[in-house]
């Protein structure tokens, strides 16, 4: 096994995320299997219990796993599945330990931060690392980690002892180093400043550990002599030291690692130089290309509470780009607070209220994303009122799906009182209760998590249509509350579908409205599992559906060839495409000649 290892200096937030995902995924273009693990060192067991605003969204993995996002982007950059053991944290080490430790297995020994405690976190590493992630029998050939926080934090010590430890097991030729640190470039003296690099090698040189690659963020391209010195003064090979510059998208970072040879180095390093192939990234070169180019927009209001920090959201933002992308439009994204919906902020401040409204009313789509608590609940349900009354595509995940019951049950069935157990436990109409094997004690780990299968209950609909008339799927959960099955008689009466369903047919999982172009709520977050080019069906259908391409995209209909010619040898077929998902506004020509199909 090989080992990758990520970390950061000077500042926090400077994307080793993003960073290890594309060594990952140039390591993949290169025809090695990858996995990958995050160490995040905070003392929480998970990040199942910790506020979006803290820390960013909670990843879901198919296991039940609530991790960081950053596993979040290894699953979308190398196409993976992850286990709840991919994400290594203080907690689950200290926890494992003393588990140990009352059990005896130390057989009377002191327990210590060394040996005992570093030992625990490389059997941890090695383990997970043997574990297939893609699909596949046996191991992967590299294991890509990155260590949350930055060099010098006092709670990622031990962990940097441990590695520091687990490099010299391993071996030279099996571990490398990639150090992601910030060259600024300061507004008064316009030069790139090198200092707080050096300083952070010197940092991680003083722990024990030597970077073998130097990744530098920075605003603009490193100048060559300002590599130069850093090699100098890092000791560090110049062709080692790259530059991971800003760029329009994310999905350009690979290429600025292919770019500068980064992989070569890291194959170098690793020993496996003339092993394997060069790398090969069509599609994603495609992707990213594409991405810069749109410019018709769709405009999607994002209703929530969390709209102050967009990390809150991430799974969903990338979902609505992976479908945007797909229908060939530009992704514009209003963020709308829940609350500045509301009666009450129309009287306590108004411009926040006519704010909020101008951007509802304006967008091409409106999505109510996953969340707790019951701020800004009554907004949300305005938001879905709006949607459904002016026939405005809608798609509500977990929340949003009850928000969309509440809503119905208010507005179609004259419940007026209608709410969900969680904002109103003495509610007379509860649409949503609390599941019955939930806990109110005790909040990690005791929701419903994880992948579990949804049955269509009708294969026409839209939903069933969208993910290719299957008659189960399987996606992610993360809830503690569900639609009242003792209510659900009465709300498809009314005219609500409850299109999917769990395997006992009490659990309410997708819910239509049959008579609006798209109204759609999910119990699941299919966020989870979009991916580049493979994007979540329900995200591409409301955009399918907000660029007026919902109809080609349910029938799946191929454009007829326009033109055939012959010429010069050669017969050209021209097809132009003027609607549909993926294709809109595109062309493409085929020819054969003696040396083959070109496109």
């Amino acid at each position: 096994m090989k080992y990758v290892l990520v970390t950061g200096g000077v500042v926090s937030g400077l994307g080793k995320g993003v960073t290890a995902s594309s060594i990952g995924l140039i390591l993949q273009a290169c025809g090695l299997r990858v996995t990958s693990i995050k160490i995040d060192p905070y003392l929480n067991t998970d990040a199942g219990t910790m506020s979006p605003f803290e820390h960013g969204e909670v990843f879901v993995l198919d296991d039940g796993g609530e991790v960081d996002l950053d596993l979040g982007n290894y699953e979308r950059f190398l196409d993976i599945k992850l286990t709840r053991d991919n994400n290594i944290t203080t907690g689950k080490i200290y926890q494992s330990v003393i588990d140990k430790e009352r059990r005896g297995d130390y057989l009377g020994k002191t327990v210590q931060v060394v040996p005992h405690i570093t030992d625990a976190i490389q059997e941890w590493i090695e383990r997970v690392a043997a574990i297939p992630v893609d699909g596949k029998d046996g191991p992967a050939d590299v294991c890509v980690i990155e260590l949350g926080g930055t060099i010098g934090d006092i709670e990622s010590m031990p962990f940097i002892e441990a590695l520091g430890q687990f490099s010299y097991r391993v071996g030279a030729g099996n571990f490398c180093l990639v150090h992601v640190s910030l060259v600024p470039v300061l507004n008064v003296v316009g030069e790139q400043k090198t200092k707080p690099t050096q300083h952070s090698v010197r940092g991680l040189r003083s722990l024990g550990l030597t970077p073998n690659i130097l990744a530098c963020r920075s605003t603009k391209k490193l100048a060559e002599d300002v590599k130069d010195k850093i090699s100098r003064f890092c000791h560090v090979p110049v062709e080692n030291v790259i530059t991971l510059y800003d760029v329009s998208n994310i999905w350009h970072v690979p290429l600025l690692l292919r770019d500068q040879k980064a992989h070569e180095a890291i194959l170098r390093v690793l020993n496996l130089k003339g092993v394997v192939k060069e790398p090969v990234f069509g599609e994603w070169i495609r992707r990213a290309e594409l991405c810069d180019k749109l410019h018709d927009p769709v405009r999607v209001a994002m209703v929530g509470k969390y709209t102050g920090l967009s990390d809150s959201y991430l799974s969903v933002l990338k979902a609505l780009l992976h479908a945007s992308v797909a229908c060939h439009r530009k992704l514009c994204v209003d963020w709308v607070p829940a609350g500045d919906l509301e009666d009450i902020t129309a009287e306590e401040n108004p411009d926040n209220y006519e704010r909020a409204w101008k951007l509802l009313k304006g967008a091409d789509a409106v999505l109510v994303p996953g969340g707790f608590g019951d701020r800004g609940v009554e907004g949300k349900i305005l938001a879905a009122k709006y949607a459904r009354r002016n026939r405005i595509p809608y798609l509500g995940i977990c929340l949003g799906m009850q928000i969309a019951v509440i809503e119905f049950a208010r507005s179609v069935l004259g419940l007026k009182d209608a709410n969900s157990t969680e904002f109103d436990p003495n509610t007379p109409n509860p649409c949503v209760i609390f599941m019955p094997e939930g806990s109110k004690t005790h909040m990690g780990g005791t929701m419903r998590l994880g992948s579990r299968r949804t049955y269509f209950q009708d294969l026409d609909c839209i939903s069933a249509k969208l993910y290719g008339n299957k008659k189960s799927i399987d996606e992610r959960h993360r809830h503690r509350y569900e639609v009242n099955p003792e209510m659900v008689e009465q709300l498809e009466d009314a005219g609500l579908r409850f299109t999917g369903k769990d395997e006992s047919g009490s659990r309410m999982e997708i819910i239509e409205l049959p008579t609006h172009p798209y109204f759609v709520g999910a119990q699941f977050h299919p966020e989870f599992k979009s991916r580049p080019g493979k994007p979540s069906a329900l995200f591409l259908g409301l955009i399918a559906a907000a660029c007026g391409q919902l109809d080609v995209l349910l029938k799946k209909e191929v454009p007829k060839v326009h033109s055939i010619n012959s010429s010069n040898g050669k017969t050209l077929i021209k097809h132009k495409f003027t609607n549909g998902p993926i294709l809109a506004n595109a062309s493409f020509e085929v020819y054969c000649n003696g040396n083959g199909i070109h496109v």
